[in-house]
């Protein structure tokens, strides 16, 4: 038998015959992990859904190039010998499990579907087989899981069910996009080892789509670079990281937000203090049923200055996103929060709204969060409308342009559709939305999760510029450290919905005092050490 699973040779994708991949060619062996890397638009996941033909090709088609799985070519295959490679030879895991995964319908019910079709299975059978699978992808208590709804596990265990589906037939190779995208740190190098641990298990090989270079330095044997659909250079990874040959791999590897927070000053005016906080969610189903509190956050107080910068980290469910919604008033709490002397803690709607103009946030899906049927004029002149009534049109429209040269934006682009932008420009455009209002507090979720290395690199950039020039204090939720570390004066870790340190950033990350402290540091900074030293 030939050890070579996967080989693509001169691959070409064009849609509606517009060309946006050019004669790429890589191959993977038996057990081997190759990673293609590349910012978003650069060809990578399009290369891969390929390997699957999934691509919708009634706009999309190969006008050169071969894929030869296990020898068996794949481009222009008939359906149903598709079938039979699908899931059989080749798994695939996507990138955000929340989405591929199916709301209606339980976990163990979309594990048996696939032995159903491609193994046969009848229902006992296909139960053990599925139990076995979740055993083996470690989703802890498997039997209590398979009556489990997408929306009731977390994001790790969400991941672990996608990779146990990929895996149910045994495949020669799995393709993974993005894997750990929006994972904690933690989680991240939990399915990180889980499938290097799989892939030397069952001899299988790999094929990792991904932006996240720590992920492929410390999985990877081989790696290609793409960039706007062009093939630029492959090579073993110590190869490719310590010995760059091409210009863009030079800059790509560059690209990590790196740099100091802005210099501060540690006596600055407390801009928001919580006190005691405590946010507590009903979780009893039913008008009998026995009364079920959870604790999401409990008794938590933290300040955050004037023109400095509140980190908070923590796993999924450890409460960060939680506090930072009670402390703008958008979820029911109980303790004291003061926004500069005023108490908002108790104060009606009608009465906060005078207030909310002071306080903005940026969630962490730029595209989300951005309404795709109103223009970007229309998405950021809202918060004018209604605490500013008296601008006219014109005003608005002047301040709208000059919100957008702010976060880098051409003005003239104010007319177009959130659609019409990459993920970093549609971000900046949500900052612009922020900052539009002079606010003197943001609050920012996970704004740069979702971004390529180079253009979270952009973003961080441009908050320390913002913060520098505004004095803004911002609360900075996130699960990615380095770029924690680039902004934050201040770090709050959480856990189980209670603080479990707090103290300057630099401190924090230096000697953290306590265990689950350095086990996130350690997970965050072990997939970064050879970046560091290459």
């Amino acid at each position: 038998m030939s050890d070579r699973i996967l080989e693509v040779d001169s691959l070409s994708i064009a849609f509606r015959g517009n060309k946006v991949v050019r004669d790429v060619s890589f191959s993977i062996d038996r057990g081997e992990t190759v990673a293609i890397v590349g910012e978003s638009g650069s060809g990578k996941s399009v290369t891969a859904l390929s390997v699957m033909q999934l691509l919708p090709y009634q706009y999309a088609s190969h006008p050169t190039g071969s894929i030869l799985v296990d020898g068996q070519e794949v481009v222009g295959a008939e359906e149903d010998d598709m079938l039979k490679i699908r899931g059989d030879r080749v798994g695939m895991v996507f990138q955000e499990p929340m989405t591929s995964l199916n709301p209606l319908h339980h976990i163990e019910k979309q594990i048996a579907e696939v032995l159903y079709v491609h193994r046969g299975m009848g229902l006992i059978e296909a139960r053990e087989r599925t139990l076995e699978l979740l055993t083996l992808v470690g989703l802890p208590r498997p039997e209590e899981r398979l009556r489990s709804y997408p929306h009731e596990l977390s994001g790790g265990q969400r991941q672990r069910v996608m990779i146990a589906m990929a895996l149910a037939n045994e495949p020669d190779l799995l393709i993974a996009d993005e894997p750990t995208t929006a994972l904690d740190v933690t989680i991240q190098a939990q399915i990180l080892e889980l499938l290097d641990d799989l892939k030397a298990r069952l001899n299988m090989a790999l094929l990792l789509i991904t932006h996240d270079l720590g992920v492929v330095r410390k999985m990877a044997d081989r790696v290609c670079v793409m960039t706007n659909g062009d093939m630029v250079e492959q090579g073993s990874a110590d190869d490719i990281f310590d010995r760059p040959q091409h210009e863009y791999t030079k800059v790509l590897l560059a690209a990590e937000p790196s740099g100091d927070p802005v210099p501060t000053n540690v006596d600055a005016p407390v801009t928001m203090r919580a006190t005691d906080l405590k946010v507590e969610f009903n979780l009893s189903k039913g008008f009998f049923a026995k009364k079920s509190i959870l604790t999401a956050v409990n008794q938590v107080s933290v300040a955050i200055r004037e023109g400095q910068t509140l980190g908070i980290v923590g796993e999924s469910g450890s409460g960060k996103t939680t506090l930072a919604m009670a402390l703008i008033r958008l979820i029911s709490s109980e303790g004291s929060i003061m926004l500069g002397g005023t108490e908002l803690q108790g104060m009606k709607l009608r009465a906060l709204r005078y207030y909310r103009d002071q306080i903005q946030i940026v969630f962490q899906d730029p595209y989300g969060s951005l309404p795709p049927r109103l223009s970007v004029n229309q998405i950021i002149e809202a918060g004018l409308k209604i605490h500013q009534p008296g601008l006219s049109s014109v005003e608005r429209r002047q301040a709208v342009s000059a919100s957008l040269v702010e976060v880098g934006l051409d003005p003239e682009a104010q007319d177009r559709y959130p659609h019409e932008f990459s993920g970093g420009q549609r971000q900046r455009i949500a900052i612009a939305r922020a900052i539009i209002l002079k606010p003197r507090m943001i609050v920012l979720d996970e704004p740069t999760s979702a971004l390529d290395l180079s253009v979270q690199a952009q973003v961080v950039d441009l908050l320390r510029d913002l913060q520098r020039r505004y004095q803004l204090a911002y609360l900075f939720i996130s699960h990615d450290l380095k770029v924690v570390k680039a902004l934050a004066h201040e770090l709050v870790v959480m856990k189980d919905g209670i603080i479990v340190e707090h103290g300057p950033s630099e401190q924090l990350f230096e000697s953290p005092e306590t265990d689950y402290t350095r086990a996130l540091m350690a997970a965050a900074f072990d997939l970064a050490t050879h970046e560091a030293s290459a």
